[in-house]
């Protein structure tokens, strides 16, 4: 197996993204338990031996691979502590006899200048087929990265779908006064500091290459929207006009940010350069209108507005004009988050005071309670938009899951401690 050349620029971010790291006094975020819960429908057995030469790597490579696969739902992980590597063509018969459908192995060891080596290959069980594999050369620090990239191999060979474990989330942390705007492997681990303040951080967004997180700062004493490059930490100001300037959200393009602004009287929509340039008054009413989210064709703009006496979520073209609503099932509608492939919409719904994560099928509006907490918040899609991400309450602390669209396999993302919100989830990386 040689190595995939294709890979270097993708690993080049992990160090870059080592800028991040911000002011020396933030502390390291600790690594998160995957706690996976829920039962699929159909989910596919596959086999991932522990791979050999893993005892002795600092990152446990089968196991983050194993937890990446479980997440996504479509895949149910049979346990076997043997080791095996890529070079082991497997007994076909006896892992039929197991019941798995397919095999997943591999190695890992030293290479030169403290580099580490990683291999896997995977196996139709069932057709009796190599599937293919591939092989990273890897400073320790992105040890988990390649294992994110093993997963997104095996889970794009056996599904036909692009997998989304080696991008990224972003969300804020409040410990005590103090907030944090953190950048995240999708499995929470690997956090790195972009921002930390003793005013409110909120509404962070991806553009759509991934180089930018816009968000929302309050270190002025009052909101003012940032875009932040990702890679160098170096940030522009892009709205501070009189008043509130809030709910940033990149257009398909990249160009563009729809945000939220009070600066004519009330809070209504506009459309502004990412560069700060050419802002645009989107709607003209007399309500509270927010939290706009692009469609994916760029066409249309999602937001919340209290214009029928409650919140609910709407749509308008981007050009401008008449607003129709979308959400009808209870008074209380907010935080639209549009899926890539532009077939759902999730969002929070209030019914009987609780808060709960509600999708809905734009196609035929029909909506579907996902969870049964008492107060999510903020969801966002996965690049494949098969996976949501969001902030809920358990116990006394504010921690993040994901979950499938139909709700049925959840993932608790928590650190301990913390008071995690505001998730964001990033583009699939270019």
């Amino acid at each position: 197996m040689t190595l995939d050349h294709r890979s270097n620029s993708f690993f080049v971010r992990r160090g870059l993204l080592a800028a991040l790291a911000g002011a020396p006094w933030l502390p390291a975020l600790a690594q998160f338990r995957v706690e996976v819960s829920g039962v699929g429908m159909t989910q596919l057995p596959i086999a991932l031996p522990t791979f050999r030469g893993q005892s002795a790597s600092p990152q446990p490579i089968s196991e983050i691979v194993r937890a990446d696969l479980e997440r996504s739902g479509r895949f149910r992980a049979l346990g076997d502590e043997r080791d095996m590597d890529e070079t082991t063509r497997p007994d076909f018969s006896a892992w039929r006899g197991r019941r798995a459908d397919a095999l997943a192995a591999g190695s890992v060891a030293t290479a030169d200048s403290g580099r580490w080596r990683v291999r896997f290959r995977l196996w139709d069980i069932v057709k009796e087929r190599d599937l293919g594999g591939q092989g990273y050369l890897v400073p320790e620090a992105d040890l988990r990265l390649a294992a994110h990239r093993i997963a997104d191999y095996i889970y794009e060979q056996l599904t036909g779908e692009q997998g989304v474990f080696s991008t990224r989330l972003a969300y804020v942390t409040k410990s005590g006064s103090r907030y944090t705007l953190w950048v995240a492997d999708a499995d929470g681990e690997n956090a790195q500091a972009a921002l930390s303040s003793n005013e409110s951080i909120i509404s962070p967004s991806w553009s759509p290459d991934g180089a930018y997180l816009a968000y929302v700062s309050f270190e002025a004493r009052k909101p003012v929207v940032y875009v932040h490059q990702v890679a160098t930490g170096q940030r522009r100001l892009v709205a501070n006009f009189k008043g509130s300037n809030s709910a940033p959200a990149w257009s398909p393009d990249g160009r563009h940010l729809a945000v939220t602004l009070s600066r004519d009287g009330g809070s209504q929509l506009y459309i502004i350069g990412a560069d700060g340039s050419g802002l645009r008054r989107l709607t003209q009413s007399q309500s509270i209108d927010t939290e706009p989210r692009f469609s994916p064709n760029g066409k249309d703009l999602y937001f919340v507005s209290d214009r029928g006496g409650g919140p609910q979520v709407y749509r308008m073209s981007v050009q401008g004009g008449g607003a129709q609503r979308v959400t009808y099932d209870g008074n209380y509608n907010v935080s639209p988050s549009i899926s890539p492939d532009g077939r759902w919409m999730a969002y929070i719904s209030r019914k009987s005071g609780r808060f709960g994560l509600h999708v809905m099928e734009l196609a035929s509006g029909k909506a579907t309670a996902i969870t049964d907490t008492r107060d999510d918040e903020h969801p966002s899609f996965a690049p494949n938009s098969r996976l949501i991400v969001y902030a809920t309450r358990e116990g006394a602390e504010r921690v993040l899951m994901t979950t499938t669209i139909d709700g049925k396999i959840k993932a608790r993302l928590a650190g301990h401690g913390r008071d995690i919100r505001e998730p964001s989830w990033g583009p699939f990386q270019r």
